[in-house]
Order: structure tokens, then sequence, then C-alpha cells
């Protein structure tokens, strides 16, 4: 990764930790309304000791906590430029979030879910879209990924089921309704930015065929279908590569392609499911 690059690179990652830090502190944890993953288990955990307790403890003390151990694993298992950028955007978010004030920009409820959840889902999609994740669960998906293929979704679903039920629990239906609709309006915002589907299949109409599998080999450890092709306007005769991949490998990716054939045409689709062979160690 050349230095320019990668000075953007950490540049994106540190606006996306100031915007997640906005988000919580001006319009989600006034209104007691949740994020997903760990964030909102750091939010849970900080609202219930400082409400229940004599002590308090920040969301952002929390959320570094809770990450320290995700990033062990990861350095082990995923990789050391991923987990670093990630570790260096939830330290960043955590560092925001002790310099931001909590306080309620509006005191309506809705406005704060909506905005608050519009605001996060831009922060963690350019962090994503930059080949950098927020933390948490994003590197549990992805050393599932590499490790034991499973699907994260029952994970997310799970843990972010518990959070809108103790939301509930401890602080009346309508907390766990607004929390779903800061839940809804995060992921449909990452899902223009981003995606929020874990793998994905890229399919890539190139001149360059050799050459792109090469540099595709080199830099990612994916399987390549090679499929003939010709341009249906010119007649030209060229070649579709096809490979499944993660999302957080999509940066290297486009990367990869752009360096290789500028004009390539790639298309990215979801990829609800795979049979065969998908590589799970590296």
């Amino acid at each position: 990764m050349n230095k320019w690059l990668e000075v953007k690179k950490i540049i994106v990652v540190t606006v996306g930790a100031l915007l997640n830090a906005v988000a919580l502190n001006l319009f989600l944890i006034p209104a007691n309304v949740y994020s997903s993953g760990f964030t909102g288990v750091a939010q849970l955990i900080s609202s219930v000791v400082t409400d229940y307790t004599p002590f308090t403890i920040s969301t952002g003390i929390l959320l570094l906590l809770l990450n320290i151990p995700v990033t062990i694993l990861g350095w082990k298992k995923v990789g050391k430029t991923f987990t670093i950028y990630s570790f260096y955007s939830v330290l960043a978010t955590t560092v925001f979030l002790e310099f931001v004030p909590i306080e309620a920009l509006s005191q309506d409820i809705i406005l704060n879910a909506v905005f608050g959840g519009v605001i996060l889902a831009v922060g963690v999609g350019i962090t994503l879209k930059f080949g950098a994740s927020t933390g948490g669960l994003d590197i549990i998906a992805m050393m599932l990924s590499r490790m034991k293929d499973k699907p994260i979704g029952g994970y997310l679903f799970t843990l972010n089921a518990v959070i809108i039920a103790a939301a509930g629990l401890l602080y009346g239906a309508e907390k766990s309704l607004y929390t779903l609709v800061a839940l809804y309006t995060t992921t449909r915002v990452i899902d223009v930015i981003h995606t929020r589907h874990v793998k994905v299949t890229a399919m890539i109409v190139t001149k360059k065929g050799e050459e792109l599998r090469k540099a595709i080999h080199s830099k990612l450890v994916r399987g390549i279908t090679a499929v003939p092709a010709k341009g249906g306007f010119t007649n030209e005769e060229k070649e579709m590569l096809m490979i499944v991949l993660t999302r957080y490998e999509l940066f290297d990716l486009e990367k990869t392609i752009k360096d290789v054939d500028p004009h390539a045409f790639t298309n990215i689709v979801q990829t609800t499911g795979i049979f065969g062979l998908f590589r799970k160690e590296e």
C-alpha cells in the first residue's frame, strides 16, 4: 500500500470514528436508544452500571475493553493490517467519546433514533469501504469466515435481539421499538454506502485476464473462475473472472483491479449461499 493511500485510509477511519462518537453522544445515548453489536452492548452495560449502581463507566471505555480480547484473536487469525486498522477505529472512537459531550440536540426520540442511526451508519460504512472495520462482531465475522465458514447472521441477530430485549425490560417497550428503528436505519444506510452482506461475488470483465488473475492471487487467497467473454457492441474478446470473497476484502480487490486494468467492468452481487470449496484457512 503506498503512503498516500495509507494516510488516506487513516484519515477516513478517523473521520468514521468521529461520526460514530457524534451519533452516540449527541443522539443515541441521551435518548437511551441502542446501537448494534459491541457498541450496543457497551451502551447497555454503561447504562445499567450508571442507573443501578453507585459507579459510572463510559461507553467508550467499555467498548475498548470489549474489543481487546477480540483484537488479540483477530491478530492471530485474521491478519495484522486489518486488525490494526480495526483496533485503531475502536481506539479513536473511544477517544472521541470522551471528548464529545453527551448532550441531546433534540428531545424527540424518533429524531434521535433516525439521525443517530444514519450518522453511525455513515461512520461504519466509510470505514468498511476503506478495508477496515469498527471492531467487535466485524472481526468475529472475519474469523468465522476464514476458520469455519459459519454465517455471521445468526450471531448478529442473537446479540442484537438481546440488546433490544434488555432495552425493553430495563427502560420500557418503547425503547426497544426506537432501538429497532435505529438498527434498521443503520443497516439500510450501510447497504447504500458499502454492503452489509458478509460474502459477495465479484464478476470482472477484463482484457487483461491473465495479468489480473496473477495480481489478485498475490493479494487474496481466493479461487477464481475464468469464463471467455465477448463485448456485445465491439465484439472484442475478453475474459470474465468470477471470485467469491468477504466484504472485508473488497477494498484490496478494488485497488488491485484499478492498478492492473482501470477499464475493467466489475459487478458486485450478494452471495446468499455457497456449495463447494470456499477457503477456510490461509
